[in-house]
């Protein structure tokens, strides 16, 4: 009966109401598969680096960890595009308008298709122009061209997947994402190995698997769609573009987008300040990154889960309710990062030799490590507000503060300290937690003084 119910409604046995029901539990078993499947996709990053650290050689290493910083700054625009469908599919699921959601589903599958293919080609395009301005040195640009080459070049996969597991949360569901991931990941890893290993296809090969396990999860998860029971159903015919719904997300999603795309072209330079320290720094960087990868995925978990919660409760007018969901998603995101800051902060030499076993890179990673995980503390402060006030429908506020902080605050202090204080990589290094200080107080007192049902999209 009550599945019955459900499929009238336009509900699933999978989807989450969370409109009522503890708080607490809605969030941690929201951000429990969210984070278990975000720990498996940054293992697609791990298992590469891992590979290529140990089986091809420390140049490559440094290759493929010095052009994270242009991935992400090319595919942000789809992680903004799917936080902006979120929104606007959490806000509509939580109204009960469930035509509405319909149609936003099929305005952002279509239109992901459509930019995919630009972004694949544009990606290509602008890998030379890219490499040259992050200062990567000579003896790298071969194997980092290569990588970056491949990776683009499926880039559809990544994307088609990001949007389609952005819907399935929407309407609470976080599991299936996590096992489409499961399944990806072990492919990733098997296909890593063999390219390297029995095929010796060095780099291109480590790109080559990431690639395919993102595609296998994008069929995955287009599968899941097209067969669904309720309102997030997928119909092939009915892909078209609804230019209301599709205003709403960009409304939500530019913002994120250009905020993301600018980070990340901003942290582009920071890359670069690193390069100029040699192959050694890069590569203890690049061992830092990757950890500092996994020290933000819970909280970042919890702060989608708190996007989600508020969309929903949002879109119900359900305000108070917001806000508590809003209190415990810090409470959260603070004590879990407490947790995972002890064994970092004592086993970091040990963390970075997982990666690579050089003793130079081993001694640069675990100074990054231990100078910049006390700090971490901060991003939950951001991430937790950034992620409640996009979910009320305002992205634009996060956007400027975020852009101010990382980008223009964040570039200043390291021209300031790379010309008149001290051009050494740990200066150079806490340009990051210096940014996030700024970011968290202004965040604190903008969300603090705004009334958070001033974004709400969905009326």
């Amino acid at each position: 009966m009550i599945s019955v119910i459900r499929k009238r409604l336009g509900g699933s046995k999978r989807d989450v109401d969370m409109t009522e029901g503890n708080i607490f539990g809605h969030i941690i078993k929201f951000a429990i598969p969210l984070l278990l499947g975000n720990l498996l996709q940054q293992l697609y990053n791990m298992v590469d680096t891992w590979v290529v650290g140990n089986y091809v050689g420390s140049e490559a290493f440094s290759a493929v960890g010095t052009v994270g910083p242009i991935i992400n700054m090319l595919i942000s625009l789809f992680w903004g595009f799917s936080a902006g469908a979120g929104v606007v599919v959490s806000q509509y699921y939580g109204a009960k308008k469930y035509d509405k959601v319909s149609e936003t589903v099929h305005t952002t599958l279509l239109v992901t298709v459509i930019l995919g293919i630009v972004l694949t080609g544009v990606g290509i395009a602008l890998v030379p122009t890219m490499l040259d301005l992050m200062n990567t040195p000579t003896e790298l640009l071969d194997e980092a061209t290569e990588y970056l080459t491949v990776y683009f070049s499926g880039l559809i996969g990544l994307v088609v997947y990001n949007i389609g597991s952005g819907i399935l949360r929407a309407v609470g569901d976080s599991r299936r994402p996590f096992y489409f991931l499961a399944v990806s990941a072990l492919t990733n890893t098997v296909l890593d190995l063999v390219f390297v290993l029995a095929f010796n296809m060095g780099v291109k090969g480590v790109a080559l698997a990431t690639i395919i396990a993102q595609g296998l999860s994008a069929v995955l998860i287009l599968i899941t769609l097209c067969r669904s029971d309720n309102c997030i159903k997928v119909s092939f015919g009915k892909l078209k573009i609804h230019k209301d719904e599709l205003f709403k997300i960009i409304k939500v999603g530019l913002p994120v987008a250009l905020q993301m795309i600018v980070t990340s072209f901003s942290n582009v330079f920071v890359q670069a300040y690193i390069n100029y320290f040699g192959a050694n720094a890069m590569g203890g960087w690049t061992a830092y990154a990757k950890i500092d990868q996994l020290i933000l995925l819970p909280m970042q978990s919890i702060a989608l889960a708190s996007t989600t919660f508020v969309g929903q409760n949002l879109g119900n007018d359900d305000v108070k309710r917001a806000k508590k969901g809003v209190n415990a998603s810090l409470l959260l995101a603070v004590s879990v990062t407490v947790l995972i800051m002890i064994p970092i902060l004592i086993f970091a030499p040990q963390l970075v030799y997982f990666f690579n076993k050089d003793g130079e890179i081993i001694s640069y990673g675990a100074i990054f490590l231990r100078t910049l995980t006390p700090f971490y503390v901060l991003c939950c402060v951001n991430q937790i507000y950034a992620g409640a006030l996009r979910g009320s429908g305002n992205a634009t506020a996060p956007m400027i503060i975020m852009l101010v902080s990382f980008v223009g605050f964040r570039q200043l202090y390291l021209y300031v300290m790379a010309t008149f204080i001290s051009n050494t990589p740990i200066p150079i290094a806490l340009s990051y937690p210096a940014g996030w200080l700024v970011c968290s107080a202004v965040m604190f007192i903008y969300y603090k003084t705004v009334k958070l049902e001033k974004g709400r999209i969905v009326k």
